[in-house]
């Protein structure tokens, strides 16, 4: 068998989906379906079970998978380490992220990298809220999974990984609080939380923006720099937060409701690192990240891969 006829089936027999699958090896949606009738061939017998409206498993490909798919992260993983030394990957990588979400994404992908990289060790820790570049600028991080946009000068990354929903956080005894739901125009209605520190205009438009779309003022609220003092302050009464989704299961508590909005642009997450520093070490853990992004995003609500 044939390494792409192998990686498609694989590729298949997760997606259930030709045009993904197609999408995920950089191919036609004929040359995929080329690829899996060739090794059907091979075999002998239907590996699909394919209809206008699905494409399941036979009971013939379940067990090809189940037998292939050991094998073939062996493969692969025995190819990225000798690429890693080929490169020089067998470091120490320090990586930062922003919040719940992206930690999440950090970790799982730090664990694929001990079996596909075993001589990178990744470090990871929290990016402050009052200095999101700092760190990055200092050299302390090699790399950092974060809010988009970036427009810095210095600094570069890859593409958008993930998009999240965003939410309001309101005090619970707020009339907003009553709602199911939220226009971003109500919050003209509401002094809104900044954050304290040295943020570009564009960063802090993002988290703190000071006009509703249609151009009513909003006023601004005590500045803080971490989530556990924004939420006592909300809890409080003394303002309210725009914040991203998963902050409803990562940070409930008594006295805060979350309120969905209904026409807030989703906050998108990508890498970001220091301009030059696209290192062998940032390119695996890059190429991890993307990988078990589609796992956080089945697992997290109103999270969505970038279209």
């Amino acid at each position: 068998m044939e390494r792409n006829e192998i990686e498609c089936f694989l590729l298949l027999a997760d997606e259930l989906h030709f045009g993904r699958t197609a999408d995920r090896m950089r191919l036609s949606r004929a040359r995929a379906s080329q690829l899996v009738q060739r090794l059907e061939r091979r075999v002998g017998a239907p590996l699909f079970v394919r209809t206008s409206r699905r494409v399941a498993l036979t009971t013939l490909g379940s067990q090809l998978r189940t037998d292939l798919e050991p094998h073939h992260r062996a493969m692969q993983a025995a190819l990225a380490r000798a690429a890693a030394t080929a490169r020089g990957t067998d470091t120490v990588l320090h990586v930062g992220f922003s919040n719940p979400l992206t930690g999440e994404i950090v970790l799982k992908a730090t664990e694929a990298l001990r079996v596909s990289h075993p001589g990178l060790a990744v470090e990871i820790c929290e990016v402050p809220l009052s200095d999101p570049y700092g760190q990055l600028r200092r050299g302390e991080f090699d790399v950092q999974l974060q809010e988009f946009p970036v427009r810095e000068d210095d600094l570069g990354g890859g593409p958008a990984l993930v998009s999240e929903e965003r939410v309001l956080a309101v005090s619970s005894a707020h009339p907003l609080a009553a709602r199911d739901s939220v226009p971003m125009e109500d919050l003209a209605g509401i002094p809104v939380l900044t954050i304290e520190g040295r943020l570009p205009d564009y960063w802090l438009e993002q988290h703190v923006p000071t006009h509703t779309p249609g151009g009513r003022p909003i006023a601004r609220g005590p500045a803080v720099t971490n989530m556990q003092e924004a939420l006592m302050l909300v809890a409080g009464g003394r303002g309210a937060l725009l914040a991203a989704a998963h902050t409803t299961t990562y940070y409930a508590r008594p006295g805060v409701a979350y309120l969905p909005f209904v026409d807030a642009e989703p906050v998108g997450y990508g890498l970001v690192w220091r301009a030059g520093n696209d290192t062998g070490a940032v390119e695996a853990f890059a190429g991890a990240a993307r990988e078990v992004t589609r796992e956080v995003t089945r697992e997290q609500p109103r999270t969505a891969l970038p279209t």
